[in-house]
């Protein structure tokens, strides 16, 4: 049962205030530049304090399937919080915050508490606090610079790439024209004959903030392939929340290769 490795990628799964809604329009504009867009897509970063929300995760390789409801707690920029349990009973717990990960599961008997390796490492890419959160608002996990992306306009979304794709990997990420938040983004290793790609098919309005209702995951590795549907059942912005977190005794830790 790989409930961490689904936990993770659920997880995988700047400051506060009043964020401008971006309104943009039905049909993508060829004529929009690059510095534009990418100037359009921060200023659609949810802007709140705190975040919490129920989620259903559910994950398919090929040996085995299963679907889990988790909660979702986030206060921006500071701390990731996700829990999985059954009956009340928890089963997983992960805390991240900007420089350290915290996880265990009472299944396998298993924890890990260090850096990001970890979850880069299940990942295939390198992740840090500010890509896992970029990843649960729809926003680009790429540092976005106008002068080293190329755009076009793709199947009525716009589509950047680098100018240079580095030596290790190639990526990509593709906007909608509506609020030029995140429909796809793609990492690929050939080297290592890895790919990783995240679809966002829905977005959602709450409290005057656009966020994913919906994200799809898709990790493969040679013949492998991962994937992860990701749905926000509830939302709630700017309630007061907690993080309790206690690393239980007589676990076993993860070993990175």
């Amino acid at each position: 049962m790989k409930l961490h490795i689904a936990f993770v990628l659920a997880f995988l799964l700047s400051s506060c205030g009043s964020a401008k809604l971006v309104n943009g329009s039905k049909d993508a504009n060829p004529g929009f530049s690059v510095k534009d867009i990418i100037k359009t897509h921060q200023a659609a970063e949810p802007q709140f304090e705190t975040l919490a929300a129920r989620v259903n995760v559910d994950y398919e390789d090929e040996k085995s399937s299963q679907n889990i409801t988790v909660s979702l707690r986030m206060e921006k920029n500071k701390a990731i919080w996700i829990k999985a349990s059954i009956l009340g009973i928890t089963l997983s717990k992960v805390m991240i915050t900007p420089d350290r990960v915290q996880y265990y599961e009472r299944i396998g008997g298993t924890y890990f508490d260090g850096d990001f390796a970890l979850i880069s490492d299940w990942l295939g890419t390198e992740i840090d606090f500010e890509k896992a959160q970029n990843i649960l608002l729809g926003q680009s996990i790429f540092k976005l610079e106008s002068q080293g992306y190329k755009k076009s306009v793709e199947n009525n979304q716009y589509k950047l790439a680098p100018k240079q794709e580095l030596d290790l990997f190639t990526h990509f990420l593709a906007l909608n024209p509506d609020f030029f938040k995140i429909a796809s983004q793609g990492i690929d290793q050939e080297t290592k004959g890895r790919k990783l790609r995240m679809y966002y098919p829905d977005y959602q309005k709450v409290d005057d903030q656009v966020l994913p209702k919906k994200v799809v995951i898709k990790a493969s590795e040679n013949d492998a392939i991962t994937t992860l549907e990701i749905d926000f059942r509830s939302v709630d912005l700017n309630i007061p929340i907690r993080f309790p977190f206690t690393m239980p005794d007589g676990l076993t830790e993860i070993q990175l290769d």
